[in-house]
Order: C-alpha cells, then sequence, then structure tokens
C-alpha cells in the first residue's frame, strides 16, 4: 500500500489485512522509533525482512530503504493516487484531531501544534509538496517491466477504495 500521507492508506490496508485474515505493518510504526527518532536503517530493513517472510501479509508505506525488499515478496501494489485537494483535506483533518485529542501514533510519538509551522517537520508541508512526486514514482514503477511481477491497483477515489474491498 503506497501512495501519499492522509491518503487512505493505512485505513485501506488494516481493512484489506482484515478482510484477508492477513497481519498488517505500518512501516511507519517500525520507522519511528520514542521522539520520533528514526530507526537505524539495518534493524529496520532486518524488521521488514522478518515479517515479509510470512506467506500473505499487508504492509503499508513508502520507505525506500525496504521497497526491494517488500516488491520483491509481493504480488500487488495498491496505489494511492487521490487528487491533491482530496489528499490535503483528509490529511488536515487528520492531524488536526490527533492534535487537539493527544493521540498517541507510534511508541509514544504524537503530532504537535508546532509541526504545523515547521517546514521540516510538517507532514502538511510534507504531502504538499511531494504530491507530484509520488503520483510520478508510481505511475514510472507500474510501467517498469522490472516490476512486471506486480500488480498495480489505483485508487483513485473513495468508490475505488470500496471497489476493491468489495471484490474480495
Amino acid at each position: 500500500m503506497v501512495g501519499n500521507s492522509g491518503s487512505g492508506k493505512s485505513t485501506l490496508a488494516a481493512a484489506l489485512a482484515a478482510r484477508l485474515g492477513v497481519p498488517c505493518l505500518e512501516l511507519d510504526s517500525v520507522f519511528h522509533l520514542q521522539n520520533w527518532t528514526p530507526k537505524p536503517q539495518d534493524d529496520f530493513r532486518a524488521e521488514v525482512d522478518k515479517f515479509t517472510l510470512g506467506d500473505a501479509w499487508v504492509v503499508d508505506g513508502n520507505y525506500s530503504a525496504a521497497r526491494d525488499l517488500v516488491w520483491a515478496r509481493a504480488d500487488t501494489v495498491v496505489w494511492f493516487d487521490l487528487p491533491r485537494v482530496t489528499v490535503m483535506r483528509r490529511l488536515l483533518r487528520r492531524t488536526l484531531w490527533r492534535m487537539a485529542t493527544g493521540a498517541e501514533l507510534w511508541n509514544g510519538n504524537k503530532e504537535s501544534f508546532r509541526f504545523l509551522f515547521s517546514k521540516d517537520e510538517s507532514i502538511i508541508w510534507w504531502a504538499w509538496s511531494r504530491h507530484a512526486d509520488y503520483r510520478e514514482r508510481y505511475r514510472r514503477a507500474a510501467a517498469d517491466p522490472g516490476n512486471a511481477h506486480l500488480t498495480f491497483v489505483r485508487i483513485g477515489s473513495r468508490a475505488d477504495s470500496e471497489r476493491l474491498l468489495s471484490a474480495l
């Protein structure tokens, strides 16, 4: 499951895993240690490697540090390619809710109002500035003969997500 922050990856990944009866791994939960400290790359890759050795699973995230492991063992890539306005609306609502409620994400980490005003830490800025990059990255990946073993499923709307779940 890949795509921009706030596009619905984690929600659909969890629903898909539940429907299939398989485990789900959100890569953010592995990568972000306490205080938003990144896990060392070798440790991160080792954890992803171990998880993807299973017979069936769902992995959610865009981390290039582990993409080769995940995609080599996957049969399908679900790619969220929603319009920027949709992603930003969802992300802003989700981020403000998490900040207001103090919701814990992973390993004690919480989103902070100060992140909204920091270009380096703002998930809002990240999603805005990376939107076109993600679209192009996964468009090219889907067309790459090196990924011919993968089926790419493009999610361009909420209805696409619902159709994918209904088809199972």
